[in-house]
């Protein structure tokens, strides 16, 4: 029935209400997620009475917050990112600042290397540039082993911090279950959105956000159920699902994530992007393993072109050169997983062919194939798997073994354990071999004034390498080996036996002499060591296009390119984050002034309505005196 006195008691309740829910706002104003609430105020349905409608006073029709769901979810995404990329940055930073010391860095070491091979091209026979030299050549094997190993540290922190994330992503999903168990039945047993329990919903998934992006589906009945990766359900409802780090299944020292839900678990690999996780994984396979595969890279390079001229040279004894270093073979590892009893023997081929991937040697059931680590593309192969006829791709030799069961794999790891296996081989400075083995001289009783080069080996292992070799002209155009055959002679052009080279230049005549012996005696030859100096400027890396010297500062280059890159996008994505956290302030925050206004607005209306029961109050006593009399 409509009357002053309900229609009064409505107001001064409904007024009553809206002060408590701008306190609340006032209280909360500094809260974080904290989403201002309002209330929605409706009149109560009129009453028809003598020929009109009625008007019965107010009711509250529910309180609501002030929420875009829009907003929220772009500002959910680009804190995700931020993150992302902060951990990135910070990683990239530490791997930066490790190669970057121009005193200590790769590119010194290798300068100093050289450095000393040069003082020994030119003294010889100086035992004190001989000992500087093995020294320079074990501080070379000491920085790269530096490297190595703080890069190993550097990814035991990222296995740890995978680990962390991976307890902390399933802390806050159960969180979000329990917070959906709440709403669903907060709002089943009266109807309305349980406000604050939404903003505390909101949290938890911008805080699981901060760690890996994520997707969210709302439902009708008030829960949320949230995604990550390539799909997978972290949260269903009161659900929630448990991500687990665990050792990779090739390798014990690599810390990988799954996905578990019952009894079953499902390897995420690298499928997990946004937020610290994606940062960490990110960071992982885009700098820190192509780093060590660059760094052993490089380190096969060193040994592989130093060692063949080494071999090519001679000592102070007169002995051939022998290899100055040693270096470690190539990883290979069996997946756990494994059912067959299949074993691989691989080792490396061509320097020049060598690349900064691992790869993933794989049995159908009917054939091997293999492909890159990281993104899974193809590697061409050739030969059959036999040691008489290895499979060879990407400048590795592969021979197989025992009997393979289907999907049976092997992860190859062509450069990342070489550093691990490299040391100086020679430490007895007489065993440098500056000298050339062979040498070359025109006879003195030559008649016309062409020359011989000093000669070049080609093959060391040729067994008539220092041999005597007698080359004498039969006429102008030709000349014999040893007095045997007639050899077609061109100014300049290249004359090739026994495992050497020479040239002559010039115009010879018959009779001519010039020989090609040992070089015996030649304590003060200095033509090895003088190409011993230069071998780290020539061609070797990337299909024999890329120099040592060109590969280490590229390697340091890429690195802080990347580094400096990502701090650029940090910049940048700190804008995007300002703004949308700026665009949902403006929809969901308390604004201080708004809400004293609004006690004041309330407080008055509320007055008012008291003043209207205090009429009634009046007037009803005004008519019981009236009757009374």
């Amino acid at each position: 029935m409509a009357d002053m006195l309900s229609v009064g008691v409505s107001g001064l309740q409904a007024m009553q209400r809206a002060l408590d829910v701008t306190s609340h706002n006032i209280a909360n104003a500094s809260t974080p997620g904290y989403s201002r609430q309002r209330v929605d105020f409706a009149a109560v349905e009129p009453q028809f009475l003598g020929g009109s409608y009625l008007g019965r006073g107010v009711t509250i029709a529910s309180i609501s917050r002030s929420y875009d769901a829009l907003l929220t979810t772009q500002a959910r995404g680009a804190s995700s990112t931020f993150s992302r990329l902060e951990t990135f940055a910070t990683n990239a930073e530490a791997l930066s600042n490790l190669f970057a010391d121009t005193s200590t860095g790769l590119a010194t070491s290798l300068q100093k290397f050289s450095n000393a091979v040069q003082g020994v091209a030119n003294d010889p026979t100086s035992t004190a540039a001989r000992q500087v030299l093995l020294s320079e050549a074990d501080g070379l094997r000491q920085r790269l082993n530096t490297y190595d190993t703080r890069l190993q540290q550097i990814n035991a922190q990222v296995n740890a911090q995978i680990g962390s994330e991976a307890t902390a992503i399933t802390g806050i999903a159960k969180n979000i279950a329990q917070l959906n168990e709440q709403i669903v039945i907060a709002q089943n047993t009266s109807g309305a959105p349980p406000n604050d329990l939404l903003d505390a919903r909101d949290q938890q998934v911008a805080a699981l956000a901060a760690h890996v992006g994520v997707s969210v589906v709302n439902q009708a009945d008030g829960s949320a159920d949230v995604f990550i990766g390539t799909g997978q359900p972290m949260v269903l409802g009161s659900k929630a699902g448990t991500l687990v780090a665990q050792q990779d299944p090739f390798e014990p020292t690599r810390i990988t994530l799954a996905y578990q839900s019952g009894n079953s678990t499902t390897d995420l690999g690298n499928s997990l992007s946004g937020g610290s996780i994606g940062g960490l994984l990110d960071f992982r396979s885009q700098l820190l393993e192509p780093a060590r595969n660059q760094l052993g890279q490089i380190a096969v390079g060193v040994t592989s072109v130093v060692n063949a001229q080494h071999r090519e040279g001679m000592d102070l004894s007169g002995n051939l050169g022998t290899d100055l270093f040693s270096i470690g073979g190539v990883g290979v590892l069996p997946d756990v997983r494994n059912t067959g009893t299949a074993t691989a023997t691989v080792t490396r081929t061509t320097t020049g062919a060598l690349t900064s991937n691992d790869y993933v040697l794989q049995y159908s059931g009917t054939a091997w194939s293999m492909r890159q680590f990281n993104t899974g593309a193809t590697v061409a192969l050739t030969g059959t798997g036999t040691a008489a006829d290895p499979l060879v791709g990407a400048g590795l030799s592969i021979v197989l073994a025992g009997t393979p069961a289907a999907a049976d794999s092997f992860k190859l790891l062509p450069t990342a354990n070489a550093i691990a296996g490299m040391g100086v081989l020679i430490t007895d400075p007489s065993k440098v071999a500056a000298a050339a083995p062979i040498r070359a001289f025109a006879a003195t009783t030559n008649v016309s004034n062409a020359t011989i080069t000093g000669g070049e080996v080609l093959d060391v292992t040729n067994a008539q390498l220092r041999s005597t070799t007698t080359l004498q002209f039969i006429d102008a155009t030709h000349y014999s080996v040893n007095g045997v055959g007639s050899f077609a002679y061109s100014n300049g052009g290249n004359i090739d036996a026994n495992g050497w080279r020479v040239s002559i230049t010039g115009a010879p005549v018959a009779g001519d002499t010039f020989t090609v012996a040992n070089n015996t005696g030649g304590v003060g030859d200095n033509r090895n060591a003088l190409a011993l100096s230069g071998v780290l400027t020539v061609g070797v890396l990337d299909g024999a296009t890329e120099s040592l010297n060109a590969a280490s500062a590229r390697m340091v280059g890429d690195i802080g390119v990347a580094t400096s890159q990502a701090r650029t996008s940090l910049e940048a994505q700190q804008i995007i984050v300002n703004d949308t956290t700026a665009a949902t302030s403006r929809v969901s925050g308390v604004n201080l002034d708004e809400e004293a206004s609004n006690l004041v607005r309330f407080q008055q209306a509320y007055q008012a309505t008291a003043q209207v029961i205090k009429i009634t109050q009046t007037l009803f006593d005004t008519l019981l005196q009236a009757t009374s009399r």
